[in-house]
């Protein structure tokens, strides 16, 4: 039997992706396998947010191949999935622009602005963290409900 599903809109996706998920990056590695991570993330004008620390697989593999998957999944028993595949461009240096983007990707996964500072505190989130811009160049939108 064939699995039957729906590709989502605009409308939908953006939805979708507005819900505190994790996405699960895949990255690739010099050796091989791809290199896969949850992340924290933050949907907004069309590109994907996370930050990695800057001694991370994540970051080193970024640099080296800026080739990079994003998927999103709705988790049991939402049956719905957003796959970027995409260039990451990588924000080392400290801006308001990068720390900003940064703390609303935090904001995102606490209740309220003190927790989300005590979190960023206790990661310790500053010049080692780095955002990654995902410029997606195929985005493949499924509903399998």
């Amino acid at each position: 039997m064939a699995v039957e599903f729906q590709t989502m809109d605009q409308e939908q996706i953006e939805d979708f992706l507005q819900a505190s998920r994790h996405a699960i990056v895949a990255t690739n590695r010099a050796d091989g396998p791809p290199q896969i991570s949850p992340v924290w993330y933050l949907y907004e004008d069309e590109k994907i947010y996370f930050s990695v620390g800057a001694d991370s697989a994540k970051f080193r593999s970024l640099q080296r191949d800026s080739r990079v998957s994003v998927c999103i999944d709705g988790d049991h028993p939402d049956a719905r999935a957003v796959t970027f595949y995409g260039t990451a461009r990588l924000m080392q240096d400290s801006t308001a622009q990068r720390d900003e983007l940064i703390m609303r990707i935090i904001r995102r996964y606490m209740e309220n602005e003190k927790e989300a500072s005590e979190y960023a505190e206790r990661a310790g989130t500053d010049s080692a963290d780095v955002l990654v811009v995902v410029s997606p160049t195929k985005i493949l939108a499924r509903d399998y409900n």
